[in-house]
């Protein structure tokens, strides 16, 4: 990995069919695929966070790709939000 491109962290917001899909599995997979860290947990809304850390362009694919999700899965809406605090990740996890 190129150690001059700086790192961001995103904040996602899913909703609609993403629990009981294997959304966070899908999700750890796709990070580990595009060396993206943070982590995938469910809230008790139903809805999905999603904190990634890694180079912009990895999150540009990595952002189009959990916006589809898996295949039994259905993302009626995402939002971006700015992170709640300044992390650093060493891996992705599911929480």
């Amino acid at each position: 990995m190129d150690t001059d491109t700086p790192e961001i962290t995103r904040k996602y917001v899913l909703t609609g069919r993403v629990q009981g899909v294997g959304f966070r599995w899908f999700t750890k997979r796709l990070a580990d695929e595009f060396g993206v860290k943070g982590f995938v947990q469910n809230q008790y809304d139903g809805s999905v966070l999603v904190v990634a850390q890694g180079p912009p362009e990895r999150l540009e694919f990595f952002e189009r790709l959990l916006a589809k999700g898996p295949s039994y899965a259905r993302v009626d809406y995402m939002r971006t939000e700015p992170p709640d605090k300044d992390e650093f990740f060493h891996h992705f996890e599911i929480r």
